[in-house]
């Protein structure tokens, strides 16, 4: 995890990525899905962002859009200073290499008909960066970075734990030295067993590398341990971003607290003196998100401004980068408390 905690301005001239009003839509036949509506965000070189929420808030669809294997509806996405929203795939190939995706289920994002060494080796070939005996030196050189013994590069994914597949998927997305990691749940399929040691692995190669890191999650243990700053989805939107360690410590949106209360603490007293912030309700569909604050339906806080009138991302006083998008937050970060309302 890096030291310095960066700025969550729009646009920064350190960006490794910078999404600006991200829009995804999907049409059928029910209408349109609003999975993702006007989301901005942005990674420093060197930062680890989490990217948190329930199942369904669009984290993974703004991480799929970020790597353009989705195209957005409307807004941009721009790596290391290269807008890639509308480039066609030939455009986007040689760039390709500067990013890459780890996805939340090896076993069906590797290819069951390669070696691990074939697949290790795919982006080094596809890319030019390697051939021959230089090639084969890489792979296992990548293997051994990952924690993987040399001979495992002559089996195939199904010979392997669930561990040691993700371990594979972390080295062919490293293997071309990208400066984004887009990681998408990265451990929520393996047993508890591993997914510890699968973390630590990350984070060692984060902080050897350099590189920037969207760490997609429902984990909040997981991202506090590995985020310098975290984003909170909801229902598609983002309703607050902040250091990691003042996230925890102070959340200021209603979801923020009702999320961080659902999270066991390690201290027994401390967690039977905790008040529990159980929400009512279902999220809304996607199809049909509710007028105002998307979160009213479901907050005890909610007023009659928050069912009528959207609230605004905004920067709160005090700098640190710290936004929030509530009416009963103040600007001077005061905010009230969800488990007394």
């Amino acid at each position: 995890m890096t030291a310095a905690v960066a700025s969550v301005e729009a646009s920064r001239d350190d960006a490794v990525l910078d999404i600006s009003g991200l829009v995804r839509h999907f049409t059928g036949p029910a209408g349109t899905v609003k999975a993702v509506d006007g989301v901005s965000l942005s990674i420093g070189r060197g930062e680890i962002v989490g990217l948190v929420g329930e199942s369904g808030s669009g984290k993974s669809t703004v991480g799929r859009c970020a790597v353009r294997l989705d195209r957005p509806t409307a807004g941009s996405v721009t790596i290391n200073g290269r807008e890639v929203t509308r480039l066609s795939r030939r455009a986007l190939r040689p760039l390709r290499k500067d990013f890459h995706l780890v996805f939340q289920d090896p076993s069906s994002s590797l290819d069951p008909r390669m070696t691990v060494g074939a697949i290790v080796a795919q982006p080094l070939r596809l890319h030019r960066l390697a051939s021959g005996d230089a090639l084969r030196d890489r792979v296992a050189a990548l293997l051994a970075q990952v924690g993987l013994r040399p001979e495992l590069a002559r089996r195939r994914p199904h010979e392997l734990s669930g561990g040691q597949r993700q371990r594979v998927s972390i080295a062919r997305a490293l293997s071309v030295d990208p400066q984004l990691l887009v990681a998408d749940e990265p451990t929520s399929a393996l047993d508890v067993s591993v997914q510890a040691s699968v973390l630590n692995l990350l984070a060692d190669l984060q902080r050897e590398r350099r590189f920037g890191c969207l760490f997609i999650t429902h984990d909040l243990a997981a991202v506090e341990y590995l985020a310098d700053r975290i984003a909170v989805m909801y229902l598609g939107q983002l309703v607050e971003q902040a250091p990691a360690a003042e996230l925890f410590a102070d959340p200021k949106h209603p979801y923020t607290q009702a999320l961080l209360s659902a999270a066991p603490v390690p201290d027994p007293a401390a967690q039977r003196s905790r008040a529990r912030i159980v929400l009512s309700g279902e999220l809304p569909s996607p199809l049909d998100p509710p007028p105002g604050c998307r979160f009213h339906t479901r907050c005890p806080l909610a007023v009659d401004r928050c069912r009528t009138e959207p609230p605004a991302l905004r920067g709160l006083a005090g700098g640190g980068g710290r936004q929030v998008s509530c009416h009963l937050v103040a600007d001077d970060g005061t905010a009230p408390d969800a488990s007394a309302p």
